[in-house]
């Protein structure tokens, strides 16, 4: 299968911005692309920079994931999360990493970020290289004058970067990389590019329909974000696919079925027949 076999085609007439971009990790070969360099918001797409950073100071030997935090007060979100719903306070960082990877929880995230600290976060993102993706803040609602506008941001280029490399191991030690990607593994949001895959919520982090994905989503009132790697016994496909749309326009069935439609190409490239002869 050639990009040309299956044009897919990121429809911005009704306002909706995209940047989009997979690739073939054994062929180097690109599936679509679509505005790949565009810096978009990606909600909670940057805690991905917060969890490397983590991973990176124990392969320092920095810290340990044995450590245990206490939540406060001002760190308590609920929305987006679990942590808001127990009775524990006090958890150790790999706990409150998993809570981040499998529901993108805003109280872990908020914790996490007051004990790594912020600003190390921002400099190992960007001694990492990453100019245009990364952590803005810490979750807060509503927003206060002078913090920043959004969470995180970035682009399609750079987060199947990211993921590509953590798919082979690389920037982190394999034992670290196999965490991130057990983090991961457990996420439990699938209702964007990878609904395509019919996975068990719940439980998909193994092989299943001759899938395996790990991936982190990203949600705002007016965007969409779903970065991550699909794999079969055979192939592994690095994407990142992001939308933003106006402020006040619902545009988030287009966006899921379009989403949808970029699940069903990297479907179809990981079950190709011809590849695995």
């Amino acid at each position: 299968m050639t990009p040309s076999d299956h044009e897919l085609i990121f429809d911005e007439s009704t306002g909706i911005s995209w940047s989009a971009f997979a690739v073939d990790l054994e062929s180097d070969q690109t599936l679509f692309s679509h505005s790949p360099e565009r810096e978009l918001d990606t909600a909670s797409i940057g805690k991905i920079f917060l969890l490397h950073t983590l991973l990176d100071q124990v392969d320092r030997g920095e810290r340990t994931l044995e450590e245990r935090v206490r939540r406060r007060p001002s760190e308590w979100m609920n929305d987006s999360g679990l942590w808001y719903r127990l009775q524990a306070d006090e958890l150790s960082l790999y706990d409150v990493a998993a809570l981040i990877g499998a529901v993108s929880d805003n109280a872990a995230t908020n914790t996490l970020c007051r004990v790594i600290g912020l600003d190390v976060v921002h400099e190992h993102t960007a001694a990492l290289g990453y100019r245009h993706s990364g952590l803005d803040d810490v979750v807060r609602w509503p927003r206060p004058p002078g913090a920043p506008s959004r969470l995180s941001h970035g682009t399609a280029a750079e987060l199947t970067t990211f993921v590509a490399a953590l798919a082979r191991n690389e920037t982190l030690s394999a034992a670290s990389c196999d965490t991130f990607k057990r983090w991961l593994g457990a996420g439990m949001d699938l209702s964007m590019v990878a609904s395509a895959f019919g996975l068990d919520p719940l439980a998909h982090d193994e092989f299943d329909r001759g899938i395996w994905l790990w991936n982190k989503t990203g949600t705002i009132s007016r965007g969409r974000a779903d970065i991550g790697v699909v794999m079969s016994p055979e192939r592994r496909i690095a994407y990142a696919v992001l939308a933003n749309w106006p402020r006040g326009d619902d545009r988030r069935d287009q966006v899921l079925e379009q989403m949808r439609s970029a699940g069903n190409m990297i479907k179809a490239h990981v079950q190709d027949d011809d590849l695995r002869a």
